[in-house]
């Protein structure tokens, strides 16, 4: 796949390596165990400019594309970082483009550079406890009065949000019941995540513990009118073009956790001597170790393929779907053909491969279920009813 790259994808690689080098698997394993967020990593991209590798340069972005961020969090991924170092700049990297897309040039010059910067952390508030990928049924609401909007209602599954101080809104400020079309009346915010007004609750989970997932609770958040992104009413058609590259760089990710998932265990099983020989001599450990890397890498093409639709400006919506369903299928099988070429040493923490495992669970669950996927391409690439 190296051939592929483009000078600008290599650049971007060998930064991202050089960075992941001095943050290793011990570093990583730490943060796990202390479910502490790992801010210098986080700073490190930052301060290599790579948290705006996908936003304008007008804005002290790079100005390139969602193929190189897709390289930047494949690299990190497959560093041993896994979700716990891709999920800790992932939202900056695509999150506002929404903004881009439809900020006002105020709220490009005011919103973007802290964030490309890292002086802001921001989170993405979508999804809720009763509505979960049924997003026109979101409860929250926000409610003009005069020159700002009151927020009140629930999400949950926020990453970052203990550390975050921007937060990316979608509520309702028209009522279900009151619109046309179910998706209308929803409006978007990127605003100051006020304490006073928003509790922010962990919480407990398998895996990932470097990187926070809460509920939040909105009672009364005054949001400024210009903090509105677009025009009211409009909030989800604007967050439609974050869902293609979010999707694509879920696949990166899981691509990489399941590269260095199967780097592991060769190296193991090159290593570890069982009846006087090494285990990967046997077809029983080398066959299933090949299918995976065969899996994990046409998933990756996959991805370069949505990638590169993307940043050519076509539609790219079942490829983008079809390599986050392929990645999360392989990287899950990888890591867990790992687990079972270590044996009883691929259930020790020292050994990494289960903190790998138990991460790589996470793009077969967000942002979308691969059942949902299945119906998306059953109905848009087979012509069959829409089954939801």
């Amino acid at each position: 796949m190296l051939g592929t790259l483009s000078p600008s994808q290599r650049e971007v690689r060998d930064l991202a390596e050089r960075i992941c080098a001095g943050f290793p698997d011990a570093y990583w394993l730490e943060r796990d165990r202390t479910a502490t967020f790992p801010e210098d990593f986080y700073r490190a991209i930052a301060d290599a400019g790579l948290l705006g590798i996908a936003m304008p340069q007008a804005y002290g972005g790079a100005g390139l594309g969602i193929s190189e961020a897709a390289i930047l969090m494949q690299t990190i991924a497959q560093s041993g970082a896994c979700m716990s170092g891709a999920s800790s700049v992932h939202m900056n990297i695509f999150g506002l483009n929404p903004v881009v897309v439809f900020g006002t040039e105020e709220q490009k010059q005011r919103m973007l550079p802290p964030l490309i910067r890292g002086e802001h952390k921001a989170c993405f508030a979508v999804t809720e406890p009763d509505a979960g990928l049924n997003t026109a049924r979101i409860r929250t609401k926000a409610e003009r009065n005069g020159d700002h909007y009151v927020l009140s209602g629930q999400k949950i599954w926020i990453s970052t949000a203990q550390v975050a101080n921007k937060a990316l809104i979608l509520a309702r400020t028209t009522a279900y019941e009151d619109v046309s079309r179910k998706t209308d009346g929803m409006s978007l915010f990127y605003t100051d995540l006020e304490r006073a007004h928003v509790e922010v609750r962990v919480i407990g989970k398998m895996g990932r513990h470097a990187v926070d997932s809460n509920t939040l609770f909105f009672d009364g958040l005054r949001v400024p009118m210009e903090d509105r992104i677009g025009a009211e009413g409009d909030g989800f058609r604007m967050i439609l073009h974050g869902l293609n590259p979010e999707r694509i760089l879920i696949a990166a990710e899981a691509v990489g956790i399941g590269h260095v998932a199967l780097q592991r265990a060769a190296a193991y099983a090159n290593e570890r001597e069982v009846f006087d020989r090494r285990i990967g001599q046997n077809q029983g450990i080398q066959h299933p170790l090949a299918r995976c890397w065969m899996q994990v890498e046409a998933a990756g093409l996959m991805a370069q393929r949505a990638a590169a639709l993307y940043d050519a400006g076509e539609d790219c919506a079942l490829e983008a779907n079809a390599a986050k369903y392929l990645a999360a299928e392989a990287g899950f099988e990888a890591c867990q053909t790992a687990m079972m070429t270590f044996g009883g040493m691929g259930y020790a923490s020292d050994f990494h491969v289960e903190r790998y495992l138990r991460e790589s669970l996470i793009p077969r669950l967000a942002p979308v279920s691969q059942q949902m996927i299945m119906n998306f391409v059953a109905e848009k690439a087979l012509g069959l009813p829409r089954s939801y």
